[in-house]
């Protein structure tokens, strides 16, 4: 039943490989501890005790809250289905509350160590150099997420209309719009791309090998070059993602825009931005206020 329901979430949500993975870890982990319990015990024969017993060990063996959320939100996941296709009469995790978890606010790159990377980082004029600067480019031009990055093909990019169309989570696709300096960036790196590795290649990002990017590689590169301008303590693509919103909704743009450049599903997701731009407008308070 896991695999006809991760092949529901493959062929019918169109769910990442990427959350796919996940799922399917988070189900066969439960799976083994369920039979280490007792001998014949499962998914499908389970109780509410059964699962309650899963969440303490979890909890026991150190693992953080919110990772034992995200693997009962993908048993719940699994338990509705199975009501939906009739395998069981009653679902044992539907009483299954979530855990109390820290509400931490997202971390990002301020505008100027950014301005700093554009600016004065040599990326370098070869492939891997332009490669480099176009994932910066897009990551923090465009809000979009690692996984979205990697499956962005040349045939999403829309030259004419200076957008790109990207596939998020739960399958939707959403349109971007896109600078003249990517669109240019763009257009280096394909004649580079074609030069080196032919006219092959579907996905619009490769690795130096011309192979097809892969997350670690990307993670890597973030990392690397931002090292050269802030001293966060993470530095990732989704650090990018942050900066991108944060910066917008410093400089006025409105929230629902955002969501929806963001492609989150509700308004709740992207009110976090709210909380990073405090400072900011601490300081339009501290100039603009007379009894500020």
């Amino acid at each position: 039943m896991v695999d006809f329901f991760l092949s529901y979430l493959r062929n019918e949500k169109r769910l990442s490989s990427h959350t796919l993975k996940a799922y399917s870890t988070d189900l066969l982990q439960i799976e083994n501890f369920l039979n280490n319990q007792d001998v014949g015990l499962n998914l499908i024969n389970a109780t509410y005790k059964d699962l309650r017993a899963w969440i303490a060990f979890l909890s026991n063996s150190g693992l953080e809250n919110k990772s034992i959320n995200r693997k009962m939100a993908t048993v719940r996941s699994f338990y509705k289905w199975l009501k939906l296709k009739e395998k069981i009469n009653q679902d044992p995790s539907q009483h299954l509350k979530a855990l109390k978890t820290p509400k931490l606010l997202p971390v990002y790159v301020e505008e100027k160590p950014l301005e700093d990377l554009f600016e004065y980082i040599k990326f370098g004029s070869d492939f891997t150099g332009i490669r480099d600067k176009l994932i910066f480019e897009l990551l923090y031009g465009t809000g979009i997420r690692l996984s979205e990055l990697i499956s962005l093909k040349s045939k999403d990019v829309d030259k004419v209309g200076k957008k790109i169309t990207v596939l998020g989570k739960r399958g939707k696709y959403r349109v971007i719009p896109i600078s003249d300096i990517v669109l240019d960036l763009i257009d280096s790196y394909e004649t580079l791309r074609k030069l080196s590795f032919g006219t092959l290649q579907s996905f619009l990002l490769v690795t130096d090998k011309g192979s097809e990017m892969y997350p670690v590689f990307v993670q890597r590169k973030v990392k690397y070059y931002l090292d050269f301008v802030t001293t966060i303590a993470k530095k990732s693509p989704h650090i990018l993602r942050h900066s991108f919103a944060t910066h917008l909704l410093n400089r006025g743009a409105d929230l629902n825009a955002i969501k929806e450049l963001l492609g989150h599903s509700s308004l709740a997701a992207t009110q976090i931005y709210t909380h990073n731009s405090i400072s900011e407008l601490k300081e339009i308070h501290k100039k603009a206020h007379p009894k500020a």
